[in-house]
C-alpha cells in the first residue's frame, strides 16, 4: 500500500511539476522591414543594422554589459525562409513543387509568420485583391479558437478625418485624432500621404503610410471576420490603432499575443521626404541611413514603454523581428541574417546568442509551444528548430510537458488550470 501511494504521489508530482517553472507570459512582436542584421560585404543594396551608427538603440540591445541588454537574447543566424513547395490552396488542392528559393516579397513572409507557408501568394497586394485571402489554419485563428486573446496594433489606422469619420475607409484629410473604440475597423486598405492636420508621434513628421501587406492577420478569414472592405467588421475588437497600446498597457488589458505594426516610415521600409534628426545626427531625406534611424528611433520609444508595463514585468516578452533578408538567394541564404531579438526576464540575457540557425518557422513553433497549441504544428513549424535555446530552462513548455499537464488535469479531476493570465479560458 505504501508503495502504491508513493508511486501515485510521484506521478502526480511529475504531472504538475512543470507549472512550478516560470513561463513566458504576454508576447509582443514588433515587425521591422527590409534590412539585414548582418550581410556579406559584397552586398551593398542596403546597410546592415548591427554595428550601424544609425541604430544606436538596437546595437545597445545586443552589446553585453549594456544596461539595455540585461534581458536580451538574440539570434546570430536568423535566416530567410527557403521554400521548396507551395501549400495546397484553392485552385491548387495538392500543392506544387518549386525550385528552392528564399521567400519574397514582404507579404508572403507575413503570411508565413501566421501560417508557416506563403499560401501561394507572391505579391504585396491588399486583402481581397488578386485572390489574396486565406482560409488555412493560422496562429491567431488557433488562439481565437482556444479562447486565448490576441490584439493587433497598427500605426496610422483608426484616425479621424476632418469630418470626424474613421479615415481607414472614409478617406478625406487625416488628422492626429484617434477614433473612439466603437469606430475601430479591421484595416483592409492601404493608404499613405501627408497632412498638415497630422503629426506622427514618433518621428514628428506630417507623413503617414499604412500597408496591409505588413500584417498577416488581415489575410485570413477567421481573423479578419471574413469581411470585405464594404461589410461589417465583426473582428474589429482585435484591431486597434497604435495609440491604444499605451492605454492597454496601463490598464493591463493587452492580449496574450500582441502584434505591433509600425507604419512604413517607422519600420525601416521607407524614408521620409524630409530630413530626420535622431540622437544628435541629422539624416538626409530619402536615404537608407534615414530609414534605419527612423526604425531605431521608434524602437527606442516603444520598447521601454512595454518594458515598464505589468504585462512585461510578469514574465512577458518582446520580440523584434524583420520580414526578410535583402539580396539573398537560396544558395547565399546562410550569409545573411535578419533581426531576431528576444527581450524578457526569462531570456538568458546580457545579449546572449549562439550559433543555432533559426527562421520564421522557429518563431511560429515557439509561439505554438508558449500557448500550448502544439497538437498541429502549422506549415513549416513542423520540424522547425524552436527558439528555446535563447531562453532560460522551463520558460517555454516542451510539447511533452503540455501533454503531461493536460493529462494531470484530467486524471486528478480537480479542475487544475495553467496559471497563465488571460491566455486560456479552459485548457481541458
Amino acid at each position: 500500500m505504501f508503495k502504491r501511494l508513493t508511486l501515485a504521489t510521484t506521478a502526480a508530482l511529475l504531472i504538475v511539476a512543470p507549472s512550478a517553472h516560470a513561463t513566458i507570459g504576454d508576447v509582443f512582436y514588433i515587425d521591422l522591414e527590409n534590412h539585414n542584421a548582418t550581410q556579406p560585404s559584397s552586398y551593398t543594396g542596403t546597410q546592415a543594422i548591427y554595428g550601424n551608427p544609425a541604430a544606436p538603440f538596437i546595437n545597445s540591445l545586443i552589446t553585453p554589459g549594456n544596461p539595455n541588454a540585461q534581458y536580451v537574447s538574440y539570434a546570430t543566424h536568423y535566416n530567410n525562409v527557403v521554400a521548396t513547395t507551395l501549400a495546397p490552396s484553392v485552385g491548387n488542392p495538392t500543392g506544387s513543387t518549386i525550385p528552392a528559393q528564399t521567400v519574397h516579397p514582404s507579404e508572403p513572409n507575413y503570411l508565413w509568420q501566421e501560417a508557416g507557408a506563403t499560401d501561394e501568394v507572391g505579391n504585396d497586394n491588399a486583402p481581397y485583391t488578386a485572390g489574396n485571402i486565406q482560409t488555412t489554419p493560422n496562429l491567431s485563428g488557433l488562439l481565437q479558437a482556444k479562447g486565448i486573446s490576441w490584439k493587433s496594433y497598427q500605426e496610422d489606422t483608426d484616425l479621424l478625418n476632418t469630418s470626424g469619420q474613421n479615415f481607414n475607409g472614409a478617406g478625406g484629410t487625416i488628422t492626429s485624432n484617434v477614433a473612439a473604440a466603437s469606430q475601430y475597423e479591421v484595416p483592409l486598405t492601404n493608404f499613405s500621404g501627408a497632412s498638415a492636420a497630422y503629426t506622427n508621434p514618433y518621428n514628428g513628421s506630417d507623413q503617414y503610410n499604412f500597408a496591409t501587406k505588413h500584417d498577416g492577420q488581415l489575410f485570413f478569414t477567421d481573423t479578419n471576420g471574413g469581411d470585405n472592405p464594404t461589410s461589417s467588421n465583426v473582428e474589429a475588437s482585435h484591431y486597434a490603432p497604435l495609440q491604444q497600446l499605451s492605454t492597454d498597457l496601463a490598464n493591463n488589458t493587452v492580449g496574450a499575443y500582441n502584434l505591433i505594426t509600425p507604419d512604413q516610415y517607422n519600420d525601416m521600409h521607407t524614408a521620409l521626404s524630409t530630413n530626420f534628426t535622431y540622437d544628435g545626427v541629422t539624416y538626409l531625406a530619402g536615404t537608407d541611413a534615414e530609414q534605419i534611424a527612423l526604425g531605431d528611433n521608434f524602437l527606442s520609444k516603444i520598447v521601454p514603454l512595454i518594458e515598464a508595463s505589468k504585462a512585461f514585468q510578469n514574465n512577458g516578452e518582446i520580440v523584434i523581428w524583420n520580414d526578410e533578408d535583402e539580396g539573398d538567394t537560396a544558395a547565399t541564404d546562410s550569409q545573411f541574417s535578419g533581426v531576431e531579438i528576444v527581450i524578457s526576464k526569462l531570456a538568458k540575457g546580457n545579449a546572449y546568442t549562439n550559433d543555432v540557425s533559426f527562421n520564421h518557422s522557429s518563431d511560429l513553433l515557439t509561439l505554438q509551444e508558449i500557448f500550448g497549441l502544439t497538437g498541429t504544428p502549422l506549415g513549416g513549424a513542423a520540424g522547425a528548430t524552436s527558439l528555446q535555446s535563447l531562453y532560460q530552462a522551463g520558460a517555454i513548455p516542451e510539447p511533452g510537458t503540455w501533454a503531461l499537464m493536460l493529462m494531470g488535469i484530467g486524471g486528478l479531476g480537480a479542475g487544475l488550470r495553467i496559471a497563465r493570465r488571460k491566455q486560456m479560458a479552459a485548457i481541458a
